[in-house]
């Protein structure tokens, strides 16, 4: 790991001196280049300079440990163990920043929550996730945009796709994957009996034009009239768009918009990203082995997480926390349980020693 930090360090100074370079600053692509690794280093080499000097003042403490003076090896003693705990931090604190960055971190995220088990019920708790992904995001400040959805005639959805507008959209979201289970009693159960339903989230980081380029000859478009309960333009025009890319068979609709182009645009969007993200998806799976303890961010059949309303309580599975908050976290209080998801897939990381 210390051979890294000196690596990082000696890269850091470099950098600090080509950005003085007046040939350096006179090229603006490449200034924000080397400005952007400049402060993506900092951080590293700041902890590793206080984790240096920690070292050396123990160094110094186990110096007077030899002294002849008894409150001055007390005085060694007492700060030796001050500085341990230290080091001690420090040290968890370059572990962590030392974890390779998931480079779709960064980006927006496309977030396609789905009906599953439990009829009209799990329609209904498509639309309670939106909102709680909703408020979640204009807590950050971040955008929502719905790309397509699909209601039921009971005010939920069979179906809705959006995407985050944030940087480190992808970061919070990925791992939200998969099958999410609700217990409660629907609105039209006169026994009270608890009803069990099931949701499925899909997370894809946004795919830019740069990054996955689909040549438009390889993708099939079909246009129909839009589907659903009311709306002026529902069934009266042929606006709705569904595109198929042809080389894998991965299909996108988008039916949210009056115009046919804007619902193309869209779905263009939705389309490159789930092209992408089949790739991301294979990827993982040859590195299946390395992964081995970690949060998957991918499997959509697995069941992640339980919201029991008779009793307050959210879990989740994967990593065994339990909430007695359900109601603020329906109101988009998730920030704890991301936090804990992402300690927990670190210290997975971290238990891996070839990755320091």
């Amino acid at each position: 790991m210390f051979q890294k930090l000196q690596g990082v360090e000696d890269r850091f100074i470099k950098l600090e001196r080509l950005l003085s370079d007046p040939a350096v600053m006179g090229d603006r692509a490449l200034y924000q280049k080397y400005i952007k690794e400049h402060g993506e280093l900092n951080k590293i080499v700041e902890a590793y300079r206080r984790y240096r000097k920690v070292n050396k003042d123990i160094e110094s403490s186990m110096e007077l440990l030899s002294d002849n003076d008894p409150e001055m090896k007390a005085m060694a003693r007492d700060e030796l163990e001050s500085l341990q705990e230290k080091k001690d931090e420090v040290e968890l604190e370059l572990k962590k920043l030392l974890i390779p960055k998931d480079p779709l971190d960064d980006k927006n995220v496309i977030v396609e929550i789905r009906a599953g088990t439990g009829g009209e019920e799990a329609g209904l708790f498509v639309g309670d996730l939106f909102r709680m992904y909703s408020r979640y995001s204009e807590s950050r400040n971040w955008d929502i945009e719905v790309m397509d959805s699909h209601e039921t005639g009971v005010g939920g959805f069979k179906e809705i796709i959006v995407m985050v507008h944030g940087k480190g959209a992808y970061s919070a979201f990925k791992y939200e994957s998969g099958a999410h289970r609700v217990q409660r009693v629907p609105a039209t159960e006169t026994q009270g009996r608890i009803h069990t339903s099931a949701v499925t989230v899909a997370v894809l980081p946004e795919a830019e034009d740069v990054e996955l380029h689909i040549d438009p000859s390889e993708v099939k478009v079909d246009v129909y009239r839009a589907q659903g309960p009311g709306g002026q333009s529902v069934n009266t025009t042929d606006s709705a768009v569904r595109l198929t890319h042809l080389p894998t068979g991965t299909v996108a609709t988008c039916q949210d918009q009056k115009s046919q182009h804007k619902n193309k645009e869209k779905a263009m969007k939705v389309l490159r990203s789930r092209v992408l993200d089949a790739m991301v998806q294979e990827q993982n799976a040859k590195r299946s082995a390395e992964r081995k303890g970690q949060i998957g961010s991918g499997d959509r059949s697995e069941r992640i997480r339980t919201y029991n309303f008779p009793q307050g309580r959210m879990t989740d599975h994967r990593i065994g926390l339990t909430l007695y908050r359900l109601d603020s976290i329906m109101q988009g209080d998730i920030e704890e349980v991301l936090d804990s998801l992402r300690t927990h897939n670190q210290a997975m990381v971290m238990k891996n020693d070839d990755a320091f």
